[in-house]
């Protein structure tokens, strides 16, 4: 591919304006790059001499039936290397999307679903209504979707407080969050809707940096880049903050280069009004398996636009915090919803690449073919490893090994985005997804038909 990473996003994704970051102004993002080069690089040398696959070969000898492993293992990890590789430069190349200016920017709503969240949603609130934004041309929409707590006092009472601004909506019953936002959606006035979570708080400057993009008509959604608003309560939040940032700042700003972030998020998206009405019927009536859906709503919404064929991207100078989950059980319930979801939207999104430009749709179905093979590769992959581990207890420790060096790799990525010892939280993480989170996948796929958010 002859065309560069920076060249990339300005032709798909339309860049408008000066960036904000500097290229090459802090000798830490060099540093950083050098590292994440120097690994790439051993990386290369590891799979060029064998070094990894030499247990394979050597099973393989004794066990016949290892062989049907090798050889999609060996592609996925060449396809994987060379991904890891072409994502590197892109996100390297990657600089946010110039802010709008209180001058220029456009008439915006903001909506905020609500469920049983209590005193965070003034909050959420709070950081809207406190946000860098001209207040002439910004609403905010809360509904609440039937709480059964003390939510709707905190809305009356911002209502109150802010009522040329906050416009409170109750629902007598829980209708889901899809029916939420649609409210929301129909009674917009703004050119832009911003959706945030009731349990999340925006960064001052938000608003101002996600309306940026939609300079370019060819923009339907941008996706804000989501950090944990409890990162300091306990060991999960400090983990999961670290795949946050991994999954936005370095996933989402590679996807945002040809136009295709897969998901933009609930938590922090901003859309063009009239491009989700043009969907938010079909929207509301999604049905899979023939039951309706009601998680995964923002990757549904994303599908849904791109499916228009207009562009997805990433902000990365907008930033909002969320509150994430503090125990195991949480954790699975959130995850076993995402990846449901996750499952339903990938299906239909291989309908819908090959609506997509032809430089956008070769990279996403190359991109989607890699991460999705990665499933049966790694549950492969633990079998072979429970089977080899048994005769030899050292392969063990191999592998223990193995995740260890592979998570500090990663881990640079993090300290790219933020200069923080919690870094090895993302060590510790990648442990704790192989031992403790393997089975949600599996069972998210048994399940894909469920409706209940397991929250509810």
């Amino acid at each position: 591919m002859s065309t560069t990473g920076s060249e990339l996003a300005r032709k798909q994704a339309g860049q408008a304006g000066e960036t904000l970051e500097k290229p090459g102004r802090d000798p830490w993002y060099w540093v950083i790059y050098g590292g994440i080069l120097a690994g790439i690089v051993l990386l290369i040398h590891v799979h060029i001499h064998g070094l990894l696959l030499a247990p394979l070969v050597e099973a393989a000898d004794s066990h016949h039936w290892v062989r049907f492993l090798i050889f999609p293992g060996v592609l996925w990890v060449v396809m994987g290397t060379l991904l890891l590789i072409f994502r590197t430069v892109v996100w390297m190349c990657y600089k946010p999307f110039a802010p709008a200016t209180e001058a220029t920017a456009p008439p915006l709503t903001v909506i905020i679903p609500a469920y049983n969240e209590g005193p965070m949603v003034l909050k959420s609130i709070e950081s809207v209504v406190h946000a860098e934004y001209p207040k002439d041309r910004l609403e905010i929409y809360v509904v609440d979707d039937g709480s059964r707590d003390d939510t709707w006092t905190y809305i009356e009472q911002a209502a109150a407080k802010w009522p040329d601004l906050v416009h409170a909506v109750r629902f007598p019953k829980n209708r889901g969050k899809r029916a939420a936002l649609a409210a929301g959606f129909e009674a917009a006035r703004g050119e832009i809707v911003v959706t945030i979570d009731s349990d999340s708080a925006l960064e001052p400057g938000s608003l101002l940096a996600v309306a940026g993009p939609f300079r370019d008509p060819r923009v339907g959604a941008v996706a804000g880049k989501v950090g944990a608003y409890n990162r300091h309560e306990g060991l999960l939040p400090r983990m999961l903050h670290v795949r946050y940032i991994l999954s936005f700042d370095v996933l989402r700003a590679v996807e945002s280069s040809y136009g295709t972030v897969y998901c933009c998020p609930g938590a922090l998206t901003a859309y063009r009004v009239s491009v989700v009405r043009k969907v938010l019927n079909a929207w509301m009536q999604q049905r899979f398996l023939g039951a309706q859906c009601t998680f995964g709503e923002d990757r549904a919404l994303t599908n849904w636009i791109l499916s228009l064929g207009y562009l997805t991207v990433y902000q990365r100078s907008a930033a909002v915090r969320t509150v994430v989950p503090t125990t195991y059980f949480q954790m699975c319930k959130m995850f076993l919803r995402w990846n449901r979801s996750y499952v339903r939207e990938e299906l239909r999104f291989m309908k819908i690449v090959w609506k997509r430009p032809p430089l956008s749709a070769s990279i996403a179905i190359w991109d989607r073919f890699v991460t999705n093979l990665r499933f049966p590769v790694n549950y492969a992959s633990l079998v072979l490893l429970g089977v080899l581990a048994w005769e030899n207890p050292l392969v063990l420790v191999r592998f223990v090994l193995a995740v260890g060096l592979v998570s500090i790799f990663y881990s640079l990525y993090f300290l790219r985005s933020e200069r923080s010892m919690d870094f090895l939280y993302g060590v510790v993480y990648s442990y704790f997804g192989v031992f403790l989170l393997f089975w949600i996948f599996p069972y998210a796929v048994f399940t894909v038909r469920a409706r209940s958010w397991l929250t509810r």
